[in-house]
């Protein structure tokens, strides 16, 4: 292990994934303003439960919670959400 993958290791920061649900027929419209948020890493549309699933990494766990609450959940068209936060990736 050199030096950088050291510190890259010890510097994790803090990704969520959150499922997110939409007025009827809005997908596309919440996947494109999602696209434009700073932080979304990915964003696809879903069968099931949900309508969309997305990826959100930040610098702090203070700013993971101010992108979901602030700019994801007060989105035109989001009716409700659910947020996860990943606790441990796994290796590829």
């Amino acid at each position: 292990m050199n030096l950088s993958t050291t510190i890259f290791e010890e510097v994790k920061l803090p990704k969520a994934f959150v499922l997110i649900n939409t007025e009827i027929g809005s997908e596309s419209d919440v996947l494109k303003d999602l696209r434009k948020i700073e932080g979304v890493e990915e964003a696809y549309s879903v069968y099931g439960v949900y309508d969309i699933i997305c990826k959100v990494s930040a610098e702090t766990m203070d700013k993971l919670k101010e992108i979901v609450t602030w700019r994801i959940r007060r989105l035109d068209k989001v009716r409700s959400t659910l947020t996860m936060i990943i606790i441990e990736e796994s290796a590829k």
